[in-house]
């Protein structure tokens, strides 16, 4: 049973992965040998792990601590993680509502339908840091910002989905996890959180 020292021990940090990061601190095989870990970044206390995943192209807030027990409450299904996606074409209301419902993606060899969620169409174009690797621009046809705020999380989850509904998505940005937001942070900016 933890005690509230063991709680006042265990360290929380919000980092904005940048593009190109794996969300992992040690490489897993050969092929991943040239690729850029999270431990780059920052001198993280030991013990240290990613609460959950952001794949490589993606970007954004990911948390990490040292505390199991919030990584799993975090990952559990439970809680909020809200993505910023730019989008081949201009996203349509059809498109965004068949996002809202569900739809049919392929997860581990098989169909699979996301649970219903909230997505809408941006406004605006949010301000976000450079990306080391350019995304086309508007000369080369319309895109679109959706947020979409999903609590499962199965792998490539708003990639697939947005490509189902004929929106491909060529930018992922996750904005918040929960009650914690990236706000104005610069890619590879790492603040350490004094509670999760």
């Amino acid at each position: 049973m933890e005690n509230n020292t063991d709680k006042q021990n265990h360290k929380h940090f919000s980092i904005y992965k940048p593009y190109g990061y794996l969300s992992q601190f040690i490489n897993n095989g050969q092929k991943q040998n040239s690729k850029k870990l999270l431990g780059e970044l920052y001198d993280f206390p030991e013990g240290i792990m990613a609460i959950g995943r952001l794949d490589e192209k993606s970007e954004g807030l990911l948390l990490l601590t040292t505390d199991g027990k919030t990584s799993n409450h975090i990952c559990s299904g439970k809680v909020e993680k809200e993505y910023y996606a730019q989008v081949n074409g201009d996203i349509t209301i059809d498109a965004i509502e068949l996002l809202r419902k569900g739809v049919e993606i392929g997860f581990e060899g098989k169909k699979y339908i996301t649970t219903p969620c909230k997505a809408s169409k941006l406004a605006t174009t949010p301000k976000f840091p450079e990306r080391p690797k350019k995304i086309r621009d508007d000369r080369h046809g319309p895109t679109s910002w959706i947020s979409i705020t999903l609590q499962e999380g199965k792998f490539r989850q708003v990639r697939k989905m947005t490509s189902a509904v004929g929106f491909p998505t060529l930018r992922l940005v996750r904005v918040r996890v929960g009650t914690i937001n990236l706000d104005a942070m610069e890619a590879g900016e790492v603040k350490e959180l004094y509670t999760l």
